[in-house]
C-alpha cells in the first residue's frame, strides 16, 4: 500500500520562521529609514510558502477539508511575504499590502473559529487559535504601518505575531516527530 505523505511540517515550520522575521521587523526594522535588507528574509519565507501552498490547493494531498486552510492561507501568507518584500526592496510604501492583509488575516480568523467550532485537527483550540492570532496580526497590519513610531503599539504587534509563531512551532515541531515515526 502506497502511503501519501505531506508537507505540512515544512509549511508549519516556514510560518514560523516567517512570523518570527515579521515580528522582528515591526519591533526594529518598521521605523527604519533604509528596510531594503529585510527584502531577502521576506522573499524567503514568501516562496517556501507560496509554492507549497499552491502545490497542496492543486494536488490535495491532504483529507478533506485540510487542504483548504493549510493550502490557501498558505498562498495568501507567501504572496503576502513576497510582495512586501518587493516592495522593502525597491523602498516602497508597503500601506497597500497592509490592507490585502486585512481579507486574508479575516480568512484566516473565519477558518481559526470553524476549525474549533468542527473539531477539525488532533489540537483544534490550539489550531483554531493559531489561525486567530495570525490572522490578527494581518488585521492589524494597517495599523501597525499607520502608527509605527509608537513603541507600545509595534510591541504589542509583536508579542501577537510571537504567540502565533509559538502555536505554530509547537504543531510542526511535534508534526515532525509524528510523521517520522510513520513506515
Amino acid at each position: 500500500m502506497l502511503i501519501k505523505y505531506d508537507y505540512v511540517t515544512l509549511m508549519l515550520i516556514n510560518m514560523t520562521g516567517g512570523l518570527v522575521i515579521l515580528a522582528w521587523f515591526v519591533l526594529r526594522g518598521l521605523a527604519q529609514e533604509n528596510r531594503k535588507h529585510w527584502a531577502p528574509a521576506f522573499a524567503l519565507s514568501g516562496a517556501i510558502a507560496a509554492v507549497t501552498g499552491f502545490t497542496m490547493i492543486f494536488t490535495w494531498p491532504l483529507p478533506n477539508p485540510y487542504n483548504i486552510p493549510y493550502g490557501e492561507m498558505s498562498v495568501l501568507l507567501g504572496l503576502l511575504f513576497l510582495a512586501s518584500a518587493w516592495a522593502l526592496a525597491k523602498g516602497w510604501d508597503l500601506m497597500p499590502i497592509a490592507v490585502y492583509s486585512i481579507f486574508a488575516g479575516a480568512a484566516a480568523i473565519l477558518i481559526g473559529v470553524r476549525m474549533m467550532c468542527l473539531g477539525l485537527t488532533q489540537q483544534p483550540v490550539l489550531s483554531g487559535v493559531g489561525f486567530i492570532l495570525t490572522g490578527a496580526a494581518g488585521v492589524l497590519a494597517v495599523l501597525m504601518l499607520r502608527f509605527k513610531q509608537s513603541e507600545w503599539l509595534r510591541v504589542l504587534g509583536a508579542l501577537l505575531l510571537l504567540a502565533a509563531a509559538s502555536i505554530w512551532a509547537w504543531t510542526g515541531y511535534t508534526a515532525y516527530w509524528w510523521h517520522l515515526s510513520m513506515k
